[in-house]
């Protein structure tokens, strides 16, 4: 997470040509779709958790 908020922050300025632009924006999309598959993950291992706690009260 601090690693997307550094490139957010050298996207922000004006101190990146276009090459190096194109390079952050590679890495940002790169961190935010790992992040994304951890979150969708995590969501599923919880959904199934409370599925097998509803089965297990039946």
């Amino acid at each position: 997470m601090q690693r997307l908020e550094t490139i957010v922050a050298q996207i922000d300025g004006d101190g990146l040509d276009i090459d190096q632009l194109a390079e952050k924006i590679k890495e940002a999309n790169a961190i935010i779709a790992f992040c994304k598959q951890k979150l969708t993950t995590a969501d599923q291992e919880v959904e199934k958790i409370l599925n097998e706690e509803r089965l297990s009260e039946e």
